[in-house]
């Protein structure tokens, strides 16, 4: 690895902004991202199975109930490793185990972004990340904050290195990014 790389975790709940931070790190910093869920998508997608929130939550558990909590840690960390980019992101660490290989990295920091409830509601229905997002009601959207892939995220925040609020403009939360990298 070179010296001074920056690879920041990204961590937070359910469109609180995490994909807006990494959307910056790339254009500006031109930062590599690692998803968790990528590799979730491509097994979906392999086996012809819809990419909705419900069929990623089970997957990720029944991965991590058979090869250990830590497997998607694992493989993020190998991809990683052999990665030459000064800043490099990781976005959608959704638990401790997930933090297991990367914090061991040298120029690892863990970034929680949070948002009020109704402002991530209002961008989730916004975008088209999820095949099941446009059409969400907000009890669903509540509803959603209980699936055991959503609910140990809160845990994460108390072990962050840095907390950015994202309530604001994007030019403030561009502010806080820029803060970050310096």
């Amino acid at each position: 690895m070179k010296d001074n790389k920056i690879i920041i975790g990204s961590v937070g709940e359910m469109a609180s902004g995490k994909g807006t931070v990494t959307s910056y790190l790339l254009e500006k910093y031109r930062a590599t991202e690692y998803r968790f869920s990528d590799i979730l998508r491509d097994i979906l997608e392999r086996v012809h199975l819809d990419v909705v929130r419900k069929n990623l939550a089970s997957l990720s558990l029944g991965l991590r109930n058979h090869y250990g909590q830590d497997i998607l840690a694992y493989a993020l960390a190998q991809d990683i490793k052999n990665d030459d980019s000064q800043v490099i992101v990781v976005d959608g660490i959704r638990r401790e185990a997930d933090l297991k290989y990367l914090k061991e990295m040298e120029g690892f920091v863990l970034v929680y972004v949070e948002a009020d409830l109704e402002k991530r509601y209002e961008r989730l229905i916004g975008r088209n990340e999820k095949q099941d997002d446009k059409m969400k009601t907000f009890e669903e959207f509540k509803s959603d904050h209980e699936l055991e892939t959503e609910t140990t995220i809160r845990e994460l925040k108390d072990m962050a290195d840095v907390v950015i609020d994202n309530n604001g403009s994007v030019e403030e939360l561009q502010k806080q990014i820029d803060n970050l990298i310096k």
